[in-house]
């Protein structure tokens, strides 16, 4: 009977990897004919277009063919303690830069531009930079590499999701250090999203220096 239990969970433990082997093979089939010839590309996302507040977080992630990290996605279908163990393996394995633009100057170019030059950071700061990078969403950036714009890119590609892991964990850090200073808009609970609670807050309290006017006028 003892062998018969200690057997189950190991059949179960091999199904889910199997399983995980037969999802990431999906997830990298836009990776894998570059890696055939010898091409490393980049995975670019952001996080941050849509809150009132904090800014834009861009990441450019390279990481190797193999081993692949087990578990990586789209950062919204993962769980914040997923995200955040992900995050610890990903900085191991993966090369890679990040560009971070605040609410000031998204005030000042709009979010589509600063959103663009949060991508273009994020590709400057890393130490070796991709010849070909694939892109969630987003086209014709002005770096120097060949890039393959993906809608919803974080999902369908193995790379850019985990830029889009790197990105919205440190966004998200950035947001809970931020409560610590403006604690009456519960920026660690919303990430500077616009719930009711956050709505609520501006209307009583106004708004503090990281909000972004331009996204809050008609609360003012």
């Amino acid at each position: 009977m003892s062998d018969a239990k200690e057997k189950k969970p190991t059949e179960a433990a091999l199904r889910r990897a199997q399983k995980e082997k037969e999802r990431l093979f999906l997830l990298t089939e836009y990776e894998r004919p570059l890696w055939a010839e010898g091409i490393l590309p980049g995975g670019m996302d952001e996080v941050g277009r849509g809150p009132l507040a904090g800014p834009v977080v861009a990441a450019c992630a390279v990481l190797p063919p193999e081993p692949l990290v087990e578990g990586v996605n789209d950062s919204k279908k993962l769980s914040e303690k997923k995200r955040e163990a992900l995050f610890e393996l990903l900085k191991e394995q993966a090369q890679y830069g990040i560009g971070v633009v605040d609410q000031t100057v998204i005030d000042e170019i709009n979010i589509l531009r600063a959103t663009r030059k949060a991508f273009c950071m994020a590709f400057e700061q890393m130490k070796t930079r991709p010849e070909v990078v694939l892109v969630d969403a987003m086209a014709s950036l002005p770096i120097e590499a060949k890039q393959i714009s993906l809608i919803k890119g974080d999902a369908k590609s193995y790379v850019i999701g985990a830029a889009s892991i790197l990105a919205k964990v440190i966004r998200d850090r950035m947001m809970v250090e931020y409560d610590r200073m403006y604690p009456q808009y519960g920026f660690a609970r919303n990430k500077g999203y616009g719930t009711a609670e956050h709505i609520e807050a501006i209307r009583k309290y106004g708004p503090c220096p990281l909000h972004r006017r331009s996204f809050i006028q008609k609360w003012l």
